[in-house]
């Protein structure tokens, strides 16, 4: 469990009591209209911040078409890069994953699409779940001015759309550098399924994407040492 998290989830979880986690609740959204079209080339990456790295990492290591997910921290120096200061709120990095895909099998779109189903809670600023600060804030880190449309003009779209009752608060930002995480942080979720918060917080996530969107799940995950 995280450090000092096990009274807060403790309190999330009474407070949750009677309604499913966000993750179980999650449905289908409708795919981004504006995408950049699947085509043989080199992979390429997405960097994505949406709380916990630990569920995000776990998610996407599930999306067919990814070879590697790893957990990081992006938004701050490469000075401060490390888990202890991050936790602190005070660094300018959140907790991140850098997605590794094939974009002749997954398209960036199909990324977000994922995001914004199941990996996160787009509506909830500086805190996922019971976790709260800064360092848990949702943001898409963009490589390219492509990455930048397809995020800024995917929110416009789902906002206008009313499928969240309130408006998402995701920031689009441009990536700076992407620093993975030390390494008892990797596959974390894959190594620890009986942890209390992977049990209550992130498992949820993994059976919400294998049922709201089975054309982009798969059942064997990939990992940082395949």
């Amino acid at each position: 469990m995280k450090p000092g998290a096990g009274v807060v989830l403790l309190l999330w979880a009474l407070l949750s009591l009677g309604t499913s986690c966000a993750g179980e609740q999650a449905a289908v959204i409708p795919p981004p209209a504006l995408d950049r079209p699947k085509s043989p080339g080199p992979l390429e990456t997405a960097v994505l911040a949406g709380g916990c790295f630990w569920g995000v990492q776990g998610v996407y290591e599930h999306l067919s078409g990814v070879h590697r997910v790893l957990a990081g921290y992006a938004g701050g120096e490469k000075s401060t890069a490390q888990y202890r200061a991050v936790s602190g709120g005070q660094t300018g990095h959140a907790e991140s994953v850098e997605i590794t895909y094939d974009p002749q099998q997954v398209s960036f779109g199909e990324i977000l699409q994922v995001f914004f189903s199941v990996a996160h809670d787009p509506t909830q600023l500086n805190r996922q779940g019971p976790d709260e600060g800064t360092q848990y804030r949702s943001v898409i880190f963009y490589a390219d001015e492509t990455q930048r449309n397809i995020a800024t003009q995917y929110i416009a779209q789902l906002d206008k759309a009313g499928v969240f009752r309130v408006r998402i608060v995701t920031r689009v930002e441009p990536l700076h550098g992407f620093f993975p995480a030390e390494g008892y942080h990797q596959d974390f979720l894959l190594k620890n399924p009986a942890n209390p918060y992977i049990a209550m917080v992130d498992l949820p996530k993994i059976r919400a994407f294998q049922r709201t969107l089975p054309a982009l799940y798969r059942g064997t995950p990939v990992t940082v040492a395949h």
